[in-house]
C-alpha cells in the first residue's frame, strides 16, 4: 500500500483469546451505534470467526447468537489422533450453517484471517480461498486440536505468530489502524484442569510477543478479561459482551479525532521513525520478523 497521510480508513484487528472472544461482539456493537464503518477486518483464533461473521455482513446482535455457543463443550469434538485430542469439526459447521460454503474474497468487507504452520513456524496470512478452512485453522490450538491439513500444511492457531494482527491491515487499505487485545491485563486466572493449564501456557508465550507488535497500532484497546474462563461464558455472556461494548464506546471519541487529525498523526509517525533513536529499533523490529505467507 501506498503511504497516504490522507487515509483516514479504518482497520480493525480481533485478537485470541478463546471464549473470551464474547467481548469482540461488544467492540463491534459500539462502532454499530456510532455508525463508524469498519474498512477492512482481521482475526486471530476466535478474533477470525468473530470477525468472518462480520465481514460476510452479520450484525453484532446476529453475531451474539453465535457467540452465545461458544463454550468448549460444543466447540470440541473428541478424537483420537496422534497430532491432538479435539477436532475443529462443530466450528466448521457451524460456519456452514449460518455463512455457507463460501470465499474469503467474497466478503462484503475486507478480511484476513491468521494462522501458523507448525512445521515451518511461518504466518499465514489466508485473503482468499475457502473461509472455513482458514478460521478452523485459526483456531485450532496446538497440543488440544488436530491441525488443518491445508496445501500440504499444517496448519494451528495464528496466535503464535500474530495474536492481535494488526500488521496486515495498512496493505488491505486501512490509514487507521486498531488492535483488540483480550489479554491486555498480563495477569492469568488459577488453572482448574489441563485446558486451564494449556491456556495459561499459551497466553504467556504469546502475550510478549504481542506487546512489541501492538506498536504498529494506532488505537489499542487492552480488555482486563482475567476473570472469564477461556473455556465457555455462557451463563454471564452479556457481562462479557459489555466488557468489550464499554472500553471501545470510551475510545470511540479517540477514532473520531484520530480521523480528524490524520494528517498530523502521519507526520509524527514520520519524524518518529527518522530521529536517530529509533534506528536501532528498526533495525532489531526487522531482524525479528516473522516470515510470512499470504494464501
Amino acid at each position: 500500500m501506498k503511504l497516504n497521510p490522507f487515509n483516514t480508513k479504518i482497520g480493525l484487528a480481533l485478537g485470541g483469546g478463546a471464549a473470551k472472544g464474547i467481548a469482540h461482539i461488544g467492540v463491534l456493537k459500539a462502532f454499530e451505534e456510532e455508525k463508524i464503518e469498519i474498512t477492512c477486518i482481521s482475526g486471530t483464533s476466535i478474533g477470525a470467526l468473530v470477525a468472518a461473521y462480520h465481514a460476510f455482513g452479520k450484525s453484532s446482535d446476529e453475531i451474539m447468537d453465535m457467540g452465545k455457543e461458544l463454550s468448549f463443550s460444543k466447540v470440541a469434538n473428541f478424537t483420537l489422533r496422534k497430532r491432538g485430542f479435539f477436532t475443529t469439526d462443530s466450528i466448521r459447521n457451524m460456519i456452514l450453517r449460518d455463512l455457507g460454503d463460501v470465499n474469503i474474497e467474497d466478503s462484503k468487507v475486507p478480511l484476513a484471517i491468521i494462522a501458523t504452520d507448525i512445521s515451518t513456524g511461518e504466518k499465514i496470512v489466508f485473503k482468499h480461498g475457502s473461509l472455513v478452512q482458514a478460521v478452523c485453522a485459526s483456531v485450532a490450538v496446538p497440543g488440544a486440536y488436530v491441525p488443518i491439513e491445508h496445501e500440504g500444511r499444517l496448519l494451528v492457531d495464528g496466535g503464535i505468530t500474530e495474536n492481535v494482527p494488526v500488521s496486515v491491515l495498512p496493505d488491505m487499505g486501512a490509514g487507521i489502524v486498531i488492535g483488540i487485545d483480550l489479554n491486555g491485563v498480563h495477569k492469568y486466572p488459577d488453572p482448574q484442569d489441563f485446558m486451564g493449564v494449556l491456556g495459561n501456557a499459551f497466553d504467556i508465550a504469546i502475550d510478549l510477543r504481542t506487546r512489541d507488535q501492538l506498536k504498529k497500532a494506532d488505537i489499542v484497546v487492552s480488555l482486563d478479561l482475567s476473570d472469564y474462563s477461556r473455556l465457555g461464558n455462557v451463563e454471564n455472556a452479556h457481562d462479557l459482551y459489555m466488557e468489550g461494548y464499554m472500553p471501545m464506546k470510551n475510545k470511540i471519541a479517540k477514532v473520531l479525532w484520530y480521523k480528524r487529525t490524520n494528517l498530523f498523526q502521519y507526520a509524527i509517525k514520520v519524524v518518529k521513525e527518522l530521529i536517530p533513536l529509533k534506528v536501532p529499533q528498526i533495525i532489531k523490529d526487522y531482524k525479528e520478523k516473522i516470515p510470512k505467507i499470504e494464501i
